[in-house]
């Protein structure tokens, strides 16, 4: 990735970065091309190329910083909610350059310590609300559990990466579901 301390380039850089960032909070990680980027930032899709030759690197960078769009404002009844939430995740996780990016980001995080930071806040804000929105079927009386918010996080994100990253393959609904129902019992 190129870093010039040409304050045009920079200031290219940085509407190319609050496109790319747009784009992904608006319609998705799919939405995150070197043309749309371009398109958004009104730059032409050399400029994106040159600072990113690469769509898993543009998309790396648009994730960096940006907000996590999964696992908020839990509804109840918290158990469809949740298993949307897994599903959106899965669907994202089956985009190739979204699982090379993910991986990418978990890779990175061993040595570098701003990945790792990143890496850091994405998991504690991931498990934050999936605690969060277990405390609300308990409360709620729709759940019987007694798990710890780390160990929920991993029993429900740790096997749709797997079956994304490792195996390759889709995670069907009937899958998301036994994660969810293995959290506790659901009434």
């Amino acid at each position: 990735m190129s870093h010039s301390t040409d304050p045009r380039a920079a200031r290219s850089r940085e509407a190319m970065v609050a496109a790319a960032r747009q784009l992904l909070a608006g319609e998705g990680l799919d939405a995150v091309t070197h043309r749309r980027v371009a398109q958004e930032a009104g730059v032409g899709r050399a400029t994106v190329y040159r600072h990113w030759p690469r769509a898993d690197q543009l998309l790396l960078e648009a994730m960096g910083g940006a907000e996590l769009p999964l696992f908020r404002d839990p509804e109840l009844p918290v158990r469809p909610w949740l298993c949307r939430q897994l599903r959106r995740m899965a669907d994202e996780l089956a985009i190739p350059a979204v699982a090379a990016v993910s991986l990418t980001l978990a890779q990175s995080a061993l040595s570098d310590a701003e990945f790792a930071h990143r890496q850091d806040e994405s998991v504690r804000t991931i498990t934050e609300r999936i605690h969060a929105a277990v405390r609300m079927a308990v409360a709620a009386g729709e759940l019987e559990a007694d798990v710890e918010p780390s160990d929920l996080a991993a029993m429900l994100v740790g096997p749709i990466v797997y079956r994304a990253a490792m195996q390759r393959g889709p995670a069907s609904d009937g899958f998301v579901g036994r994660l969810v129902d293995s959290v506790g019992t659901w009434r």
